[in-house]
C-alpha cells in the first residue's frame, strides 16, 4: 500500500471515527452509573423505552442521511448550488415529517408499546423518548448535509454534543427524581429525558453552523436544480436498501425484547416486576458486552474506501491486503477483549454493578464476552463485503442469524434450567453464525481472500495465555485485598501479558498498524517491520 493512498484513505475517516469512539465511551460512563442508580428494574423500563425508540429512529433515518450525502456531494462536484439547496429543502423537510410521525407515535401509543414488551410501566419513558425522535430526525438532515461536503467535524461534535449533554442531565435527573420520591419508571423516564436534551443541544449546534457557515454562493448559469419528486425518487432508491439492512439488528432486539419478558411471565410465571428486573440484570451485562465493537468503527471507516479505491485502480492484491491487514487488526482487539470479559465477568459486574442480580449478570456477561468477539468480525466483515460490491450477504446473514436467534431464545428462555440466560446464548449463537458465513462468503467473492491462519491463531493464541494470567492474577490478588484492587491487578497483568505476546509472535506488522491512529509511530517505537 502506498503512504499517500493510506493517508488519503484513513485519514479521511479519523475524526468521525475519533468522535464515535469517544460517543461510545461517553455511552458507556452513561450506562454504568445510571444502572446503579435505576436498579434493575428501572434499568429494565429504560432499555425497553430505549429498543422502541432505536427501532422506529432506523426506520425512520438509517438510509435517506446516507442517500442525502451522495446526492449533495455529487451535486457539489458539479458546482451546482441550487441543486444542493433543494437537495437539502427536501431532506429537511421530509426528515421533519418522519420525526413528527415517530414522535406521535411514541407519544400517543406509549402504553400500548409498554404492554407489548411485557413491561407496562415504561409507558412514562417511552413518552419521555418521544420528543428525541423528532430532534434527532431534524438533526440527520443537517448531519447529512455536511458529511455530503465531506466535512465529518459537524456530524463528530454534535455526537460529543449529545453525549455529554445526554450523561449530565439523564444522570441528575434520574437521581434527583429517586431521591424526591417517584417510583423506578419515572427515574427512568427522567434518565431520558437527558437523551431529549442531548439531541435538543446538539440540533441547536448544527443549526447555528449550518447558518453561519453556509452563505448563499453564485451558481452556474446551467444550474436548474431537479423537480422535488425527482429528487425524492434518487433518495428512494439509494435510502431504502440501507434502511433495510440496517434495521435487521434493530427489529431482531425489539422483538428479543418482546419476547423474553413475555416467556419469562407466560411460562416461567415471573410476575411483571420480576421479569423486567431479570431483564435488567442481563441489559447491563449488555452494556459492557458493547464496547468492544465501538473500536472497530475506526477500522470499518477505513476499509470500504481503502479497498474500493484499490479495486477501482484494478489492485486487486492490495485490497486483498488491506482486508487482511483490517481483520488482523481487529482479530488483535476482539479477541483480548472478549476473553478477558468472559474471564472476568463476575468481578467486573461485581466492580461496576454491586447491586444488581450477580448470578444473572455474571452468568450472561461470561457468554455475552465471547459473542464480542464474533461481532466485531462480523462488523469487519460487513465492511469488507460492501467494499467488494456485496452489501446485500450481509443482510441475508444477519437475516438468517437473527431468526436462528429468536428460535434459540423461544426454546430456552422457557425453560428453568436457563431462563434470562438463554437469551446471550441466542446471541452468540447468532453473531457466531454470520460471522463465519461472511468469513466464508469472503474467501469465495473476493480475488485475494485473507489467510484466516494469519489473522487468527496468533491473536488467538496469545488471547488465551492472556486469559489465564488474568485468572490467575485475580484468583491470587482476592486471597489479600478486595474486588476493585485485584481486578486491577487482573486487567494489568493481563496488559502487560498480552503486550509481549503481541511482540514475541509477532501478531501484527507495520502494514497492519498503519490502520490505527499512530499507527506508524507505535510500529518504530516497538520496532515491528
Amino acid at each position: 500500500m502506498k503512504e499517500s493512498s493510506k493517508n488519503t484513505f484513513f485519514g479521511g475517516a479519523a475524526t468521525l471515527a475519533a468522535g464515535i469512539i469517544i460517543v461510545k465511551l461517553i455511552g458507556a460512563l452513561y450506562k454504568i452509573p445510571l444502572g446503579r442508580i435505576l436498579g434493575d428494574v428501572g434499568f429494565g423500563h429504560f432499555n425497553n423505552a430505549y429498543s422502541v425508540f432505536n427501532l422506529l429512529l432506523m426506520v425512520s433515518t438509517a438510509g435517506l442521511p446516507v442517500a442525502m450525502s451522495k446526492t449533495i456531494s455529487e451535486a457539489n462536484a458539479l458546482g451546482k448550488r441550487n441543486q444542493v439547496n433543494r437537495v437539502f429543502r427536501v431532506c429537511l423537510v421530509t426528515f421533519v415529517i418522519l420525526g413528527t410521525v415517530t414522535t406521535a407515535i411514541m407519544l400517543f401509543g406509549a402504553q400500548g408499546l409498554a404492554n407489548l414488551q411485557g413491561d407496562s410501566m415504561a409507558a412514562p419513558a417511552i413518552r419521555a423518548m418521544a420528543l428525541t425522535a423528532f430532534f434527532l430526525c431534524t438533526v440527520s438532515a443537517y448531519r447529512g448535509f455536511a458529511q455530503g461536503h465531506s466535512d465529518m467535524v459537524p456530524t463528530a461534535v454534535s455526537q460529543v454534543i449529545e453525549a455529554v449533554a445526554k450523561l449530565v442531565v439523564g444522570l441528575i435527573l434520574a437521581w434527583y427524581l429517586l431521591r424526591l420520591g417517584f417510583g423506578s419508571e419515572i427515574a427512568a423516564a427522567g434518565a431520558i429525558g437527558g437523551v431529549a436534551a442531548g439531541s435538543a443541544v446538539s440540533l441547536v449546534y448544527l443549526m447555528v453552523r449550518h447558518h453561519r457557515r453556509n452563505r448563499p454562493a453564485k451558481a452556474l448559469s446551467d444550474d436548474r436544480p431537479q423537480a422535488v419528486g425527482s429528487i425524492l425518487k434518487t433518495l428512494l432508491v439509494i435510502a431504502v436498501p440501507i434502511t433495510l439492512s440496517s434495521s435487521v439488528v434493530p427489529i431482531t432486539t425489539y422483538i428479543d425484547t418482546i419476547q423474553v419478558q413475555n416467556l419469562l411471565q407466560s411460562a416461567l410465571a415471573y410476575s411483571e416486576e420480576m421479569a423486567v428486573s431479570l431483564y435488567g440484570s442481563y441489559q447491563k451485562a449488555v452494556a459492557i458486552y458493547n464496547l468492544p465493537s465501538s473500536f472497530m468503527v475506526s477500522l470499518t471507516a477505513c476499509i470500504v474506501p481503502a479497498v474500493s479505491a484499490a479495486l477501482t485502480t484494478k489492485d486487486q492484491v492490495g485490497a486483498g491486503k488491506v482486508a487482511e491487514s483490517a481483520l488482523r487488526v481487529g482479530a488483535m482487539l476482539a479477541i483480548p477483549a472478549g476473553v478477558g470479559l468472559a474471564v472476568l465477568s463476575g468481578p467486573v459486574i461485581q466492580l461496576l454493578f454491586p447491586e444488581t442480580n450477580q448470578e444473572v449478570s455474571s452468568a450472561c456477561m461470561l457468554i455475552l464476552g465471547i459473542a464480542s468477539i464474533f461481532v466485531c468480525i462480523m462488523l469487519l466483515c460487513n465492511a469488507i463485503l460492501q467494499a467488494n460490491g456485496r452489501a446485500a450477504l450481509p443482510i441475508w446473514f444477519i437475516a438468517i442469524g437473527s431468526v436462528l436467534k429468536l428460535l434459540v431464545n423461544f426454546f430456552l428462555v422457557q425453560q428453568p434450567a436457563f431462563g434470562i440466560k438463554g437469551a446471550p446464548i441466542g446471541t452468540l449463537i447468532c453473531f457466531a453464525l454470520v460471522a463465519v458465513l461472511e468469513l466464508a462468503a469472503i474467501r469465495r467473492v473476493t480475488p485475494h481472500p485473507p489467510k484466516y491462519s494469519r489473522v487468527f491463531v496468533k491473536p488467538l493464541i496469545a488471547s488465551l495465555a492472556m486469559g489465564a494470567a488474568v485468572w490467575v492474577a485475580y484468583s491470587f490478588a482476592a486471597r489479600f485485598m478486595g474486588n476493585t484492587l485485584s481486578c486491577g491487578i487482573a486487567i494489568l497483568a493481563g496488559v502487560v501479558v498480552y503486550g509481549i505476546l503481541v511482540i514475541l509472535l509477532k501478531v501484527v506488522n507495520r502494514d497492519d498498524l498503519s490502520l490505527m491512529p499512530k499507527g506508524d509511530k507505535i510500529a518504530k517505537l516497538l520496532r515491528i517491520q
